[in-house]
């Protein structure tokens, strides 16, 4: 079965760190863009890194640059999401998107815009 397994949530003070991974199961990820995204409750979907097949391109939203790094590593078929300095407004499921396209770092909130999606995994801020 082809899909992306999460893992890496949880509760954390701010000011704390969390690294989340996004691990492929069922294939490679070294031809997939990946793109990481937030949905806090009653909030839309927003898009919160990239990185692409390659990892020479990434992007941040600005409301995370500085403090959080996304990463992969292809032998290990795993991208990550490094999280620091979190603060109470990063409270939110954080989703992990594939896009089977090399050379591109996408942050697209359409959900069928993506080959593959992780289940989620919830990341809670708070003192």
């Amino acid at each position: 079965q082809l899909q992306l397994v999460e893992s890496g949530g949880g509760l954390v003070q701010p000011g704390g760190s969390l690294r989340l991974s996004c691990a492929a199961s069922g294939f490679t990820l070294d031809y997939f863009g990946i793109g990481w995204f937030r949905q806090a409750p009653g909030k839309e979907r927003e898009g919160v890194s990239c990185i692409s097949s390659s990892g020479s391109t990434t992007n941040y939203a600005n409301s995370v640059k500085g403090r959080f790094t996304i990463s992969r590593d292809n032998a290990k078929t795993t991208a990550y999401l490094q999280m620091n300095s979190l603060k109470p407004e990063d409270t939110a499921v954080y989703y992990c998107a594939a896009l089977r396209v090399q050379g591109v770092c996408s942050m697209s909130l359409r959900y069928d815009f993506w080959d593959f999606w992780g289940q989620g995994t919830q990341v809670t801020v708070s003192s």
